[in-house]
């Protein structure tokens, strides 16, 4: 591959933190206020519980699917644990509170990936459907938010370490590290990757695509219950509106990173870098006052230009390796030719 196409690729797959650096710059410039370093660490908070959400609905579109239920499981994960912890058990102990409602998360994205990669249902009419019935059972077990959540439990959501950077930034940024290792460094990471871009020719190359599937469901239930844990430790309580409406900024965020709706494309760290754009937009649109109904329509062409970038993206990248086949076309062709002059 030549180098100017290796060079291509490279900027196409990291076009996220180009557009991350131009837009930290000009708010830098013009956005009062922005480049307090309260103000930065803040936006590194408010963008950890979507951050976990980008990187789980990144793993599943990596496969080629998609999760509408990861706004509901990041409610329904830690209520449930906490009313057990208060309710069905009282007195049960804060760790195994924490451990119980990553495991809640764990199951509903085991039986999310088994119906979708074993019963072979759409994961969008799947997904859509245990959005609403997570959501709705969150509403009967929590009418009224559960205020003073224990201090361990509320922990990784609401201290702050050294500099005032709080805990939940911090365990963001080692969440995304280590799925960039499992990732670029482990068969787990690879076999995703092939299962989203071919799923025939990976099954039929070994890889148990299914089976892969499902892994990538229960991870990204996993993300969604820590998301639950950091917004829980937040604001001390848990509510049934919490995560309402994230699902698709979460979308916006995994494609902006680099993630492609066709599958087999994407990074755990572009996907960090879409998840940081966002958190960067909302907090300079609310410092220069944008009223809060504008907001909302904001995100909506947020993720309208998501998907635009994307089939950008697509389209480019084609064309570049379209152009490589050409060359190597010609290459051979003139080749042959020189042979044939050769030997008359």
């Amino acid at each position: 591959m030549p180098k100017k196409m290796h060079f291509q690729l490279f900027v196409l797959n990291n076009l996220i933190w180009a557009i991350l650096i131009i837009f930290f710059s000009i708010n830098a410039l013009f956005t009062p206020s922005f480049m307090q370093y309260d103000n930065v660490i803040n936006i590194f908070y408010h963008s950890s519980i979507l951050g976990m959400l980008v990187l789980g609905q990144g793993l599943i579109l990596l496969t080629g699917n998609l999760d509408l239920s990861l706004e509901s499981t990041l409610a329904f994960a830690p209520a449930v644990a906490m009313i057990t912890a208060t309710q069905w058990i009282p007195g049960l102990n804060p760790y195994v509170t924490i451990l119980l409602t990553l495991i809640i998360g764990g199951l509903i994205g085991f039986f999310n990936g088994s119906i979708v990669a074993y019963l072979g249902i759409h994961s969008f009419i799947h997904s859509l459907s245990m959005l609403i019935i997570l959501r709705g059972v969150t509403l009967f077990l929590v009418p009224f938010a559960i205020f003073k959540l224990d201090p361990v439990y509320s922990f990784v959501g609401n201290e702050r370490i050294i500099g005032n950077m709080p805990v939940a930034v911090v365990l963001m940024f080692a969440v995304f590290l280590i799925m960039h290792f499992v990732m670029g460094k482990t068969p787990f990471g690879r076999y995703l990757l092939a299962t989203g871009g071919n799923p025939d020719a990976s099954y039929i190359s070994g890889i148990n695509t299914k089976q892969i599937v499902t892994y990538a469901f229960i991870c990204a239930g996993v993300l969604a219950a820590i998301a639950g844990l950091l917004a829980a430790g937040r604001q001390d309580a848990i509510n049934n509106t919490m995560g309402k409406d994230m699902v698709l900024l979460s979308f916006a965020g995994a494609i902006l990173g680099g993630c492609s709706l066709d599958g087999g494309r994407g990074t755990p760290l572009g996907m960090l870098g879409g998840a940081l754009l966002l958190g960067m937009i909302d907090n300079s649109l609310t410092l220069i006052g944008v009223n809060v109904f504008l907001l909302y329509a904001c995100y909506g062409i947020i993720i309208f230009l998501a998907v635009l970038l994307d089939r950008a993206k697509t389209k480019w990248r084609d064309h570049l390796f379209h152009q490589e086949s050409l060359r190597k076309l010609e290459e051979n062709v003139e080749q042959r030719v020189a042979c044939k002059t050769a030997s008359a």
